[in-house]
């Protein structure tokens, strides 16, 4: 049942919702329509036998063919005693006895009323009432009966029409069902040839939703969502991969023009030597950029895994400074740690660090002036804040810092673009945010808020 399609299953079950529904009905109409002769026979079988009543009474006789309570064929009466024996009869009965003793004997006491196959001179069903009468000071029973065949006739032609018009409904029912069913399936189906034609070439077409707002129209607007969503992910894995072949180029080529030239002549010890650290650098970088771009991907796969820890925020702060600590003094430039709070943190200090030494990379490399590393505390999180005197952050770099392969410096410049997008991978990680802000004195802010 489930191999078959949605629609052959949806008509199905109508066709049999309706055959049960048709087959109830009809049985109810049936029933009701039985009832209704039956009783409608009982009423007339009553006022026949109050007029006959009547009639025998005054002193009638039933055997008189022209009796107008008397229907030649269709209708019968007869008097008798209780012991069985007949007083008057129409025509087609004869002296027959309707009656068995005890039925008479159960009609004395009051009307009763009594089912037969068939009657004498009718061989037909019938129906009779038997009701007490006096008969010139003697009990004795009137029977007044009716054939059934009028109330079979009705059933018959009733059951007919059930057994041919029933078959008819549901076959026109079914068909409605079907057609129905089809039509609202036919933007489904539209939607799935769409998706048949789209393929990572074409992302940006998108499914047909119908104008009505219904579950159908509600499913092409989601799946369009998601080609959206695919789309704008692919697409950045594509940037992704651009950039950094691009990045990756540049130090490869720097590499490989070294090695070339230490090998195009013959060179001195000297030369050799500052090809060779050149070629060392270049090696560096090459590592620096797969190590950062290996931590990204394993971001995107599905987060970067840290290992919590209780962390002295501003032993972590004494930390990365004294990492930069021999590069101030070379560069001459100041670099200080400023916290009045202590606060703990649950943090995986080796991530951690890493992101607050990306910021202080970039700070020496574009910022001027002193360095601070700071950190205040702030209802149930940590600020960290690092400052520097340099010229901030061009407005158009602001919201695209904390992308990857994103440089406030020209393209041509030293850096991969990967240390901010790198800080941001690790702040989520511990459930923080970051952000980038210019001093009202001049100068950068970039800042991590981290979860105490």
């Amino acid at each position: 049942m489930n191999r078959l399609p949605i629609r052959l299953r949806l008509t199905l079950f109508f066709t049999v919702a309706m055959a049960v529904v048709l087959g109830a009905m009809g049985l109810f109409l049936y029933t009701r329509v039985a009832s209704d002769l039956d009783r409608s026979l009982n009423l007339e079988l009553r006022s026949r036998a109050q007029d006959l009543s009547a009639l025998v009474l005054r002193g009638g006789s039933l055997r008189r063919t022209g009796s107008p309570f008397i229907e030649h064929g269709e209708t019968f009466a007869e008097v008798a005693t209780v012991d069985g024996r007949v007083l008057d009869a129409t025509p087609s009965l004869g002296s027959s006895v309707l009656l068995s003793p005890s039925e008479l004997a159960r009609a004395k006491a009051k009307p009763i009323f009594v089912d037969r196959p068939s009657v004498p001179g009718l061989d037909e069903p019938a129906r009779m009432l038997a009701v007490p009468l006096s008969v010139r000071a003697q009990p004795a029973v009137l029977v007044v009966g009716a054939t059934r065949e009028n109330r079979a006739e009705t059933l018959a032609s009733l059951r007919r029409a059930f057994l041919i018009g029933g078959p008819l409904a549901l076959l026109l029912t079914s068909l409605g069902a079907y057609l129905l069913a089809g039509a609202a399936l036919r933007p489904i189906e539209g939607m799935r040839r769409r998706a048949a034609e789209i393929s990572t070439s074409s992302l940006d077409d998108r499914l047909p939703v119908p104008e009505a707002s219904d579950e159908v129209a509600r499913l092409g607007k989601t799946l369009n969502e998601m080609l959206a969503r695919i789309e704008d992910g692919l697409a950045r894995e594509r940037r992704f991969v651009a950039d950094a072949s691009h990045e990756l180029r540049t130090p490869l080529a720097m590499l490989k023009a070294e090695l070339e030239l230490a090998l195009r002549r013959a060179r001195s010890p000297e030369e050799l030597e500052r090809s060779i650290r050149s070629a060392t650098q270049e090696t560096d970088r090459l590592a620096r950029i797969a190590d950062d771009l290996l931590l990204l991907a394993r971001a995107e796969q599905g987060g970067l895994p840290i290992q919590p820890e209780p962390t002295d925020i501003v032993d972590l702060l004494e930390a990365v400074s004294s990492r930069f600590s021999t590069r101030a003094e070379t560069e001459n430039r100041s670099l200080s740690v400023d916290s009045a709070d202590a606060p703990v943190a649950s943090l995986d200090r080796v991530r951690l660090e890493q992101a607050l030494g990306n910021v202080v990379d970039n700070a020496f490399r574009y910022g001027r002036g002193p360095i601070t590393l700071s950190a205040h505390v702030t209802d149930s999180t940590v600020e960290l804040h690092i400052l520097d005197g340099g010229p901030g952050f061009p407005t158009a770099f602001r919201e695209h810092a904390f992308e990857r392969f994103s440089r406030a410096a020209e393209p041509g410049s030293e850096g991969s673009g990967l240390g901010l997008a790198i800080v941001e991978t690790i702040v989520r990680a511990h459930g923080g945010r970051s952000g980038v802000a210019d001093r009202p004195e001049g100068g950068a802010d970039v800042w991590v808020s981290l979860p105490l």
